[in-house]
């Protein structure tokens, strides 16, 4: 289906112009950890939670591609839709998981999310190794710990950073 733009110019002749559709493929990998970085997330409810932040992404009209994350953190492979900001997903995500986790009493220690979150854009032909360094997260941070895995992040991305704000 094609889409069309009526425009009207001078002397109320109308010209029609075809409208550009919009493509994209970025993946994102969002990593946000609890507050504090406690260890709060539980293995025996991981699965729910995963289960109900892959519901939020559907709803969002965004492509999960994976899901991990250890007892402080979690790591979201995702493809946004273009209309999506990742700054609404992420605040959507925590606030709606935040109620889901202790509406359910799922991990009891849990005090919410950390304020902040780290984003980070892949090309699509690093889907595949993403998806298996996501799924093999609790293999992961038996060598690495959580903020040497951030800063890590940081690191390869560029992104300049304040000490004091890493956890």
């Amino acid at each position: 289906m094609r889409l069309y733009a009526k425009i009207t110019i001078r002397n109320g002749l109308n010209k029609l112009y075809k409208l550009m559709s919009t493509y994209t493929q970025i993946i994102y990998q969002i990593v946000f950890s609890t507050k504090n970085r406690e260890h709060t997330l539980t293995r025996n409810h991981l699965e729910n939670l995963y289960k109900y932040i892959w519901g939020i992404i559907q709803n969002k009209n965004c492509h999960l591609y994976q899901i991990g994350g250890i007892s402080d953190h979690i790591h979201i492979l995702t493809h946004l839709h273009p209309s999506i900001a990742v700054a609404s997903l992420v605040k959507d995500i925590k606030l709606a998981s935040s109620d889901f986790i202790k509406s359910n009493q799922l991990f009891i220690q849990f005090g919410g999310w950390q304020e902040g979150y780290g984003a980070f854009t892949y090309s699509f032909k690093d889907k595949d190794n993403l998806i298996e360094y996501v799924k093999n997260q609790e293999e992961h941070h038996k060598i690495k710990t959580s903020r040497e895995e951030l800063i890590e992040l940081l690191h390869e991305h560029r992104i300049e950073y304040d000490e004091k704000y890493l956890l």
